[in-house]
């Protein structure tokens, strides 16, 4: 068995730190799903932002006949309209992303408030907020939400609220233990005994510190909240004056698309909607097991899992 013996006075080079940017860029490489996902998930934003230039046909103008089938004019058809598929998708997930991304906001100041503010504090403060939160974990999010769409009327904001007040609850727990993890860090307490109040120790200290995680969390929630909008659009608790990817599909199985055979459009908008969803689930899955204190450790963790060669022996030797 041979033994490594270092000789006096030689130096061992230590691997550099890397940046958490340098940690989510080298995340990402490595996985060639993040990469698709992101690549993705990047064509389809660029799309929806530039739908008023890219888009072939106006959005309300009537291009061939009622269910059109598709053609080299028009690759994935026409709907109930005569309007082109190709443009409702743009500006459908326009509509979708606008909602998504924004329902994500509301959510991520919610569960962020509150679970730095359960985390930080402790005690009382923990202990309600927790509980408050428990009873939002165990409310249905959809029949909620259908009940207060319905009451409040279809409308884009109240189902960016809707959505909003319910998507927060997994963001603060998660925010919650990392800021208890933060709390008790040398540097807060070094802070906190020169005096420092809690204001400045949250927003210069403990912030910068969950931020990643948040964002991390941020991508994998907006997914759930384009998933979201999708059902209460389908149902027809949408806004009726826009388009979006679940009103399509709702004004297709309305309007008799599956029994006159129209497949186009039903399908299309419906691909669309599971493409930003695995898109965003693949991109935050990839950044989250590298923010997260809890999924970091290679050899705990059930993505990265992978055998380590023995030290000291060869691979051969196994």
């Amino acid at each position: 068995m041979s033994v490594a013996v270092r000789e006096p006075g030689a130096v061992i080079e230590s691997e550099p730190v890397r940046s958490r940017r340098g940690l989510v860029w080298q995340a990402v490489r490595r996985r060639p799903s993040a990469v698709v996902g992101a690549v993705l998930l990047l064509l389809v934003l660029l799309g929806a932002v530039l739908a008023p230039v890219l888009a072939p046909y106006g959005l309300h103008e009537q291009a061939g006949p009622v269910f059109g089938h598709p053609s080299w004019s028009h690759p994935l058809g026409l709907d109930d309209g005569g309007i082109d598929i190709v443009t409702l998708l743009m500006w459908g997930a326009r509509t979708s992303l606008v909602v998504g991304f924004a329902a994500t906001f509301v959510s991520m100041v919610i569960g962020g408030a509150v679970g730095v503010a359960a985390g930080y504090f402790g005690g009382k403060v923990d202990t309600v907020l927790m509980r408050i939160t428990d009873y939002f974990l165990v409310i249905p999010d959809v029949p909620l939400m259908i009940v207060v769409a319905a009451i409040w009327g279809p409308s884009l904001f109240h189902i960016v609220i809707v959505i909003g007040i319910l998507l927060w609850t997994s963001t603060a727990r998660v925010i919650r233990a990392q800021v208890k993890s933060v709390r008790e860090r040398v540097y807060v307490k070094r802070a906190r005994a020169l005096g420092a109040g809690h204001a400045r120790i949250v927003f210069r200290h403990v912030l910068p510190q969950v931020a990643p995680l948040l964002i991390a969390n941020t991508v994998l929630t907006i997914a759930v909240a384009i998933f979201d909008e999708t059902a209460l659009s389908f149902l027809g608790l949408g806004d009726p004056s826009r388009i979006s990817l679940g009103k399509m599909i709702e004004n297709a199985f309305q309007r008799a698309a599956i029994s006159t055979g129209a497949w186009w459009a039903i399908i299309p908008p419906g691909a669309l909607v599971a493409v930003i969803i695995l898109s965003c689930s693949l991109v935050g899955g990839a950044i989250e097991d590298v923010l997260n204190p809890r999924l970091r450790v290679a050899h705990l963790s059930a993505r990265s899992f992978r055998l380590r060669p023995l030290v000291g022996r060869s691979a051969d030797a196994l």
